[in-house]
């Protein structure tokens, strides 16, 4: 059956705007859009129907017909006229069987959508279709009728469509990987709905202060409802980095809310000292994208008051944040001050750079957390100790070790559940007093 004939076929049944009826064979002639295809076919099967008309050919005429009714075509109308035959007493279809006409109100669709897009800050965009499923199942069965072979499914072309149309008014660009905002078109409700995408910064935090968690830490009693334990404020600790850092983000972007998200965590009493711990804020359906990084950082800072502090501000995706997840492992450095039960000396401190320096130490999880990290056994690498004598029960430890390392235990060995550990090699009591995370190499 040639294109023509199964055009005509079509039509016999279904009246069909342009754009539906040249879908059918959308991936014939490319680089013509498909409105183009179905007026040309539906002007090829006037011009054959007139000539076999001409002819006195039955036919002719019956086509003529079905394309006045079917084909919303003016040029088979006048055909009519002109040899003074009526029109089929069914009036002349208005509306197409499978769009139902929506392809005439894209234009109008697409500049709706970019007057909603006005409220927003972006770069790049993507249009998502969204139809009903009886329009979909409804050219499923079309196409499965006429064993369409060459067609486009009919949201392709609603999607193609209005993305061109949104670019050009817009004048931003069309992303279908990353975009900073999706327009979700119902083009049979007439309904605009605006998706935006997250926005990422990162950089590195320096904690100041102790006593400080990096996130925020719910009350145990009360799981973050507010009780009395708690001071009704639903937190086990009045503030965290987290919490000093996000607000000035939410103001600059006019987001909803923020997420966290760091490579690796101190503990609530030891400082992130050195160049600072990377991480990055996930600012969700923010309204301004454009930010000036370096006032930001100026306002983070200011608003922290010298608890915590923030560098190096950039603007980062989401891949962003996997690897940083996955570079919780890197090095770190620490320095911890170790209280003695005994005297030391400084053949105790030689020893304990000999002994811990480019080993494997088996960690167990500590019973400090215990509550809520899975009790496996880990090794973590030491690549190098430094110790350093303050006074006759006070030392000075400094370590680079692989991230993940429990530092603390690493000095009271945690009852043997961490091997070996400065306790365990100067077979005395140690205690970490303070601890400071004094780099993250990543």
């Amino acid at each position: 059956m040639s294109v023509l004939e199964k055009a005509l076929r079509m039509l016999e049944l279904y009246p069909l705007c342009d754009h539906c009826l040249g879908r059918q064979f959308a991936f014939l002639a490319h680089g013509m859009e498909n409105d183009e295809k179905g007026k040309i076919l539906k002007n090829a099967l006037v011009m054959e129907a007139q000539a076999l008309a001409s002819m006195k050919k039955a036919e002719g005429l019956r086509t003529l017909k079905i394309l006045a009714v079917n084909c919303f075509s003016k040029l088979a109308e006048e055909a009519l006229h002109r040899m003074h035959k009526r029109m089929p007493k069914k009036a002349s279809a208005k509306t197409c069987f499978l769009c139902e006409n929506r392809f005439e109100t894209v234009d109008e669709l697409a500049k709706k959508a970019v007057e909603k897009l006005r409220e927003y800050e972006f770069n790049s965009f993507m249009v998502g279709i969204e139809l009903p499923v009886e329009i979909e199942e409804r050219e499923d069965e079309f196409k499965a009728r006429f064993n369409v072979e060459h067609g486009e499914n009919i949201k392709l072309e609603f999607g193609r469509i209005l993305n061109g149309k949104i670019a050009l008014y817009s004048g931003r660009k069309l992303d279908y990987r990353k975009p900073d905002i999706v327009v979700l078109i119902n083009p049979m409700a007439d309904e605009i709905r605006v998706q935006v995408n997250p926005l990422y910064i990162a950089g590195r935090y320096k904690k100041l202060v102790r006593g400080i968690p990096q996130s925020k830490w719910h009350c145990t009693a009360c799981k973050g409802k507010g009780c009395e334990k708690c001071n009704w404020t639903g937190k086990r600790y009045p503030e965290s980095v987290e919490e000093l850092i996000s607000p000035p983000f939410l103001e600059a972007t006019g987001g909803v809310k923020t997420s966290f998200h760091a490579s690796g965590r101190e503990d609530v009493d030891a400082r992130m000292l050195g160049k600072g711990r990377p991480f990055a804020i996930e600012i969700s359906q923010p309204k301004r994208r454009f930010i000036d990084l370096k006032k930001l950082e100026e306002a983070v800072n200011a608003y922290a008051k010298g608890k915590v502090e923030v560098s190096g501000l950039r603007f980062v995706d989401k891949d962003f944040v996997r690897k940083l997840k996955k570079a919780e492992s890197a090095q770190k450095e620490y320095r911890v001050l170790i209280e003695f039960e005994k005297e030391i000396t400084e053949e105790d401190l030689k020893l304990l750079e000999e002994k811990l320096t480019g080993i494997v130490v088996k960690q167990r999880t500590p019973t400090r957390v215990l509550h809520r990290r899975a009790d496996l056994t880990r090794e973590k690498y030491i690549y190098e100790v430094k110790v350093r004598r303050l006074s006759a029960k006070k030392a000075e430890m400094r370590i680079r070790c692989e991230g993940g390392l429990y530092v603390k235990e690493l000095v009271t060995g945690d009852d043997g559940r961490t091997s070996p550990s400065v306790s365990e090699i100067l077979r005395q009591r140690a205690k970490p007093i303070k601890l400071d995370v004094l780099n993250v190499i990543v």
